[in-house]
């Protein structure tokens, strides 16, 4: 159920980081980098030992918000130097 569970969460984390961070991208970029935001956010979680994104808790939802948020973020930067 673990990558189920980051796919869904993801999704979920996309639209949170969109409503949080909204900008001119659509939709399909951020629930991708929600999804991949959720995947890198369960590894970093691993890492330093908070656990992963493994169920559908509120800590889990937490860390792929924020991996989706960084991603966002990141994404932005760089199509905005783009842009210039």
């Amino acid at each position: 159920m673990g990558v189920v569970t980051w796919v869904l969460l993801g999704l979920i984390a996309g639209v949170v980081a969109k409503g949080i961070m909204p900008g001119r991208r659509g939709w399909l970029p951020a629930l991708v980098l929600g999804v991949i935001g959720a995947t890198a956010g369960g590894f970093v979680g691993i890492g330093v030992g908070f656990g992963g994104v493994n169920d559908l808790k509120i800590g889990s939802l937490l860390l792929a918000v924020l991996g989706a948020i960084l991603l966002l973020s990141g994404y932005h930067t760089v199509a905005k130097r783009g842009q210039v």
